[in-house]
């Protein structure tokens, strides 16, 4: 059909703005800048993974705040029972929970504090419940939970001033779930202060010294290590009274300290603690340590102190922001942190366009040997595919992350697959005799039903991984999404448009899609359901083998799994593996593994299992004494609660995976079908795990991802082979062509495109899996894998599978039972 000039005009337009949109994103930063904003601001952002950063997902420590909700009903009940006369000493604990001598009309008081405790509607912080002569006072788990997410929004702000006060450009701080805080920092080269910075507390306080231990005492411990000291329970003064610190220097000895101002009331207290104490040392203690404990020498008028000792300047300021930006609430535990350095960030951005340009060059040059001239002309699409995804990425602010470019390489081998099947009825249309327009319009009339099933089935994928995944794994499921629907469209619209308008030019009569230097075969008469029952019993064996290969050796689970603590090491000369190994063994507690990296001067080291900041820090300190010099690129960590959840999403994203599978093919085809194609899938699944376990890679986010991905693209491979099947089937209604000749045949005419598919999609991910580094190597390899197992699925078990379900079901017989309704 011939397109009105506005149509024309119109997509030539959008095609030449998108490209306008997306060039920029291959410029430096520099020659953006010279740029107009116009012309720069639709430039799609990086990911931390690639231009260097921090991410820190921050939890409140439950049993922290639990603890400080107990002592809080302690002092209640305490209070309540002095006011009666009563002991306090009777109150006894007993894990969340305060066990007291009963007493009628303290329990009334504690009923109605309570009540009035809680909001109308809302179950109560604490529970009454009377045992005998002792009453019980439990704390709720929905009253923690609120308190807990109380907490987390007062912190925001708390960790906001101390953000803004380091200067760090462009942060992302929000909140995540109900008790988490979810910190972004792009260009922050030292996570180690990040840590102190956002995991203190930072509850200060100042408390006189005691002459030794006794009641009303405690043990601290000093800042340095050096011992403890016995201080004072009752604080003299709170941290909340103080109005400004920062870092300066003594001026004696040159060693960085902190000056403090306390407010009005706050400075008349401390001016008044000082006069009367002189002589007397006077601790000033921070998050349970004792920063320094000077001897009073006078009264000190005006609010103003310092705090001295053994610090190192960022180790002031550091202190200096804590006391500016006032106490957390609560105490925050680092449940997850994914920091990298600018120069692995630029290194992972270099080895992406590399591994791109060679995926590119590799399809292109498949394309134009089989499909010659009309190969080049699909080929040169690609590249717009390419600037118009960077140019929808840039319109919707979205982030291009590590996994992204893997996704957009991916997408250059996935997205000629559409090319292909509309090439190859072409192909079939012409050997019909058909005039060229017709063969076009034809050939694209009948693979559009199964483009758009195979993509559809990605895209569900897609979805699954956006709704359980987060940051770069998002990142990937968003590209990926969007990669898609960009080549349906350039198949569908510009693709075909082109190649109408040089059907109409040259005033060709038939349309040759001829290969250059190889040979398609025309479809032959192999018999693939002679064989059907030895591939599907071999297929069966390979994949009871593969379950077994769990247990033997099993499976390399990585940090993301069992929690734990990896780290990329870089120093300016070959590291000392065994020396550096003894270091940490020493320091740090668990099993360490250590092993090169990509470069001699490179180490990746990896603790599973319970893992803290502090278990960094150890590693840090190790590390620095046998090579001073060292740099951490990359740090990686996981606790053990965010690892059980990761590992929970993940089955859950598979599972729901295949049940969406399911339920399409079932809409669309029919039960026969849908049954089929997951059972395949199963057999593909599992042999691809079973792959992963007898090579020893590791199975993280990055393997959900590619298995995620995988289960989209055998799916979509059993699609191409179904749609032949039951158009065949609905062709063949009222003949007595037996199932297994309707099977056979079909499989013979897509034989040639599964093969070709899978080599585009195969030429585009190897690239990745040698050139592309260890974190896109993770993905690469399990696709390799996986795209193998699911081509040889879709030609040698998909058909003797339906068959045997369809034999079941006692319709074999009957053909069009297995059609569509029209």
């Amino acid at each position: 059909m011939r397109r009105p000039a506005w149509v024309v005009m119109t997509y030539a337009i959008l095609l030449l703005m998108a490209v306008a949109m997306a060039i920029p994103n291959f410029m430096s930063k520099d020659m953006r800048d010279t740029l107009p904003t116009w012309a720069s601001r639709q430039t799609v952002s990086l990911g931390l993974d690639l231009k260097g950063g921090a991410h820190l997902l921050l939890a409140v420590d439950r049993t922290d705040l639990a603890t400080a909700r107990l002592q809080e009903l302690r002092q209640t009940v305490v209070a309540e029972m002095r006011a009666q006369n009563l002991n306090p000493a009777t109150i006894r604990v007993d894990g969340n929970a305060l066990s007291v001598p009963a007493n009628p009309s303290m329990l009334t008081t504690l009923k109605a504090a309570a009540s009035a405790a809680s909001a109308p509607g809302l179950a109560p912080y604490f529970t009454i419940a009377q045992t005998g002569d002792v009453m019980r006072l439990s704390l709720t788990e929905p009253g923690l939970d609120r308190t807990a997410s109380a907490a987390a929004d007062a912190s925001l702000e708390v960790i906001r001033h101390r953000v803004d006060q380091v200067g760090v450009s462009e942060p992302v701080i929000s909140r995540v779930g109900n008790d988490r805080i979810l910190v972004q920092m792009p260009g922050v080269e030292n996570p180690a202060q990040l840590r102190a910075l956002l995991g203190s507390t930072a509850k200060m306080s100042f408390q006189m010294v005691a002459p030794g231990p006794g009641p009303g005492v405690t043990l601290l411990p000093l800042r340095d290590g050096t011992g403890e000291i016995a201080v004072e329970d009752r604080v003299a003064l709170s941290g909340d009274r103080l109005d400004s610190a920062a870092s300066a220097f003594e001026p004696d000895t040159g060693q960085p300290m902190v000056t403090f101002n306390f407010d009005g009331q706050g400075g008349a207290t401390f001016a008044e603690i000082t006069a009367a104490s002189i002589g007397k040392r006077f601790a000033v203690v921070l998050d349970g340590e004792v920063l320094t404990a000077p001897v009073i020498q006078q009264a000190i008028p005006g609010g103003q102190g310092q705090i001295t000792g053994d610090f190192t300047l960022e180790e002031a300021q550091t202190l200096a922001v804590l006391l500016t930006s006032g106490a957390l609430p609560a105490s925050l535990d680092v449940v997850e942190e994914r920091s990298v350095g600018a120069a692995l960030g630029a290194d992972s951005i270099k080895a992406g366009l590399i591994t791109g340009a060679i995926g590119l060059g590799l399809v292109v040059v498949m394309m134009l040997g089989l499909y010659g001239a009309w190969g080049l002309l699909a080929s040169a699409v690609l590249g717009l595919n390419v600037m118009l995804t960077l140019a929808a990425l840039g319109l919707i602010g979205a982030t291009l992350t590590l996994p992204g470019i893997a996704g957009i390489i991916l997408c250059l081998g996935i997205a000629v697959d559409s090319n292909i099947l509309i090439f190859s009825r072409i192909r079939e249309e012409t050997a019909k005799g058909t005039v060229a327009i017709k063969a076009l319009t034809l050939g694209y009339g009948r693979a559009w039903a199964t483009i758009l099933d195979a993509n559809i089935t990605t895209l569900l994928a897609m979805l699954l991984l956006f709704m359980f995944g987060a940051g770069a794994i998002r990142g990937f499921a968003v590209t990926m999404s969007i990669g898609i629907l960009v080549s349906i469209f350039t198949a569908a619209v510009l693709t075909r448009f082109m190649m109408e308008w040089l059907v109409r030019r040259r005033k060709l009569k038939r349309l040759e899609i001829r290969p250059l230097f190889v040979g398609v075969p025309a479809p032959g008469a192999f018999s693939f359901m002679r064989r059907g029952r030895l591939a599907l019993a071999l297929s069966a064996v390979l994949s009871v083998g593969s379950l077994g290969l769990f247990a033997v050796p099993g499976l390399n689970l990585g940090i993301d799994f069992t929690g734990g603590v990896q780290m990329v090491l870089r120093s300016d000369a070959p590291v000392p593996l065994s020396e550096l190994r003894a270091a940490i063994a020493a320091q740090v507690p668990g099993d360490a593994s250590l092993q090169a990296f990509a470069e001699p001067n490179e180490a990746l080291i990896r603790l599973q299992g319970a893992a803290s900041e502090a278990t960094i820090a150890a590693v840090e300190s190790a590390a620095t004494q046998v090579i001073p010099q060292a740099v951490f690129d990359q740090i990686d960590l996981v606790g053990p609660t965010i690892g059980a959840e990761l590992a929970t999403t993940g089955l859950i994203a598979l599972g729901l995976a295949v049940l969406a599978m399911l339920a399409y093919i079932w809409v669309r085809f029919e039960w026969h079908f849908a049954a089929g194609a997951i059972a395949v899938l199963f057999l593909d699944v599992t042999k691809t795990f079973g792959v992963i376990a007898l090579m020893g890679w590791e199975v993280n986010l990055t393997t959900i991802v590619a298995l995620l991905t995988l289960i989209g693209y055998s799916v979509n491979d059993k699609v191409v082979v179904y749609d032949r099947i039951r158009e065949h089937l609905a062709g063949a209604s009222g003949s007595d062509e037996p199932l297994a000749d309707v099977i056979d045949r079909s499989l013979n005419q897509v034989l040639a495109r599964c093969i070709f598919t899978s080599a585009t999609t195969l030429a585009a991910i190897v690239p990745m899996s040698i050139w592309g580094g260890p974190a896109v190597a993770g993905f690469a390899w399990p696709m390799i894998a996986g795209v193998i197992i699911a081509t040889a699925s879709s030609l040698f078990v998909a058909g003797p599978v339906l068959a045997w379900f369809a034999q079941r079901s006692a319709v074999a017989s009957e053909p069009d039972a297995l059609r569509t309704p029209a």
